[in-house]
């Protein structure tokens, strides 16, 4: 155990001193750090929109996301992953421009406007997931220091959280008009604003990140043997080698048992999790949380990913992936067993469960994933895991919808006198007690379809 901290503390200078190391932290946290983020759906509606054109909204941006997975991951692969990047970070300064500069008035023009904003978002996501991080570990692949791959992880991570509770915080402050302007009066301006001002300040100072993560991009360098290869090639040649990359990855995902358990299980945990995530501001609600204490919970949770990738790295030393996948189960299982409890305040704490589980379920996925696939076709590995994991979230939204709705219809038959909102609450409640089983069942059906491949592998293995 000594040698092992001796050799990761030797390795750390010269691991930092590598530009595209450097980098690929910067445009993590410069991208994700969307300073709306804790006022999201009021924003939407403070600028006109309604419930339901938002929900209309955000089912396009995960469509987008779904349709341009894979073939951006492909592109990466072949064109670079420099060239990705660049795309996305334009990508994100367009999709932040067109809701901030948007004029207030007509609700056509503002629908059009978050409309485009929801498409580019989508294409944004599809574009950055996978590229940063094949950028990053071949890099770390060509210095000869792919076993350090952990240790980025989880300096990412933990600096990527850091980023997210400033941007929480700093994201709620700016958006009420109130803090505005008693800050403005101790600074003695004069000047008075209004929510129509302060609901574009979140946006700007995201546009800014936008534009700084643009910058990184331009400073970023495709390894030896990534790069270049977007020289001399037609677009009939990209899209030949971009079919056959595709259908050669997907293949390969399903010939190789431990990557495709990983993809599998992986998925099962995010999308269920991540739908109580989701969730979490009306949970809140429900077990007495006045609304001024989401944005302070959402950082809390973000706290955890301070530490949690440490914790995540030091089990991905000590324990085999069976034993991680077996101890994050556990771990979801205790917390969607809580939830329906609905535990007056202190049902804040299986929420808080969910977010480290969610945090253990990412680290893993990328440790074991980006050990496993080579640098020919690493993005688009990558890119087909993040199209399993937003069908699979697709899918139980669309799921959790109908549910709702069937127990509302059941409620209201039985209940006639209830008001709608007490239906829709008593709903809620009933439908939190599904998660469990539905992760059960989603662990037994991934456990049937991949164990004995696995177990087959080993025996092979051993055999060799």
């Amino acid at each position: 155990m000594a040698k092992r901290a001796t050799r990761s503390a030797a390795s750390a200078p010269s691991l930092y001193a590598l530009p595209n190391i450097r980098l690929f932290i910067a445009f993590r946290v410069l991208f994700n750090a969307r300073f709306y983020y804790p006022v999201f759906t009021v924003l939407f509606l403070d600028y006109g929109l309604s419930l339901e054109q938002f929900a209309v909204l955000n089912t396009v941006w995960a469509v987008t996301i779904v349709l341009a997975e894979v073939p951006s991951g492909v592109l990466a692969d072949l064109l670079g992953r420099r060239l990705l990047l660049i795309a996305t970070s334009l990508l994100m300064v367009a999709e932040m421009a067109l809701i901030t500069f948007v004029p207030l008035g007509n609700s056509r023009i503002v629908f059009w406007a978050f409309l485009g904003n929801r498409v580019l978002s989508g294409l944004a996501e599809a574009m950055a997931s996978g590229a940063d991080e094949a950028l990053a570990y071949d890099t770390l692949a060509a210095h000869g220091q792919a076993d350090a791959w952990p240790e980025v992880l989880e300096a990412q991570m933990r600096i990527q959280s850091g980023g997210y509770i400033f941007a929480m915080t700093v994201g709620a402050l700016v958006y009420d008009p109130g803090i505005v302007n008693r800050v403005l009066g101790w600074l003695s301006f004069g000047t008075v604003v209004t929510l129509r001002d302060t609901m574009r300040y979140p946006l700007f100072l995201t546009l800014l990140f936008g534009l700084l993560a643009f910058a990184v991009t331009l400073k970023m360098r495709d390894p030896q043997g990534i790069a270049g290869r977007s020289e001399q090639r037609t677009a009939a040649a990209t899209l030949r080698d971009g079919l056959y990359l595709m259908f050669r990855a997907g293949r390969w995902i399903l010939a190789t048992p431990m990557v495709l358990a990983v993809v599998l299980f992986a998925m099962v945990f995010d999308h269920t999790l991540r739908m109580i995530a989701t969730l979490a501001s009306e949970y809140y609600r429900l077990i007495g949380l006045p609304e001024s204490s989401f944005g302070l919970l959402g950082s809390a949770a973000a706290v955890f990913g301070l530490f949690v990738p440490r914790l995540a790295r030091i089990m991905t030393e000590r324990l085999p992936p069976w034993g991680n996948g077996l101890t994050l189960g556990l771990l979801s299982l205790a917390a969607l067993l809580l939830l329906p409890l609905f535990i007056p305040y202190f049902g804040a704490i299986p929420i808080m469960l969910v977010f480290v589980a969610l945090t253990m379920t990412s680290y893993f996925t990328s440790h074991y994933l980006n050990a496993c696939a080579d640098s020919q076709q690493r993005a688009t590995v990558l890119s087909f895991k993040g199209l399993v994991f937003n069908i699979a979230y697709s899918g139980i939204g669309l799921a959790y919808a109908g549910v709702i709705q069937l127990l509302k219809q059941t409620q209201a038959g039985v209940h006639p006198g209830w008001s709608p909102e007490h239906t829709a609450d008593q709903a809620f409640m009933a439908a939190m007690g599904y998660f469990p089983w539905y992760m059960i069942a989603g662990l037994a059906l991934v456990s049937l379809c991949c164990l004995p491949r696995l177990i087959r592998e080993r025996s092979r293995t051993r055999r060799d």
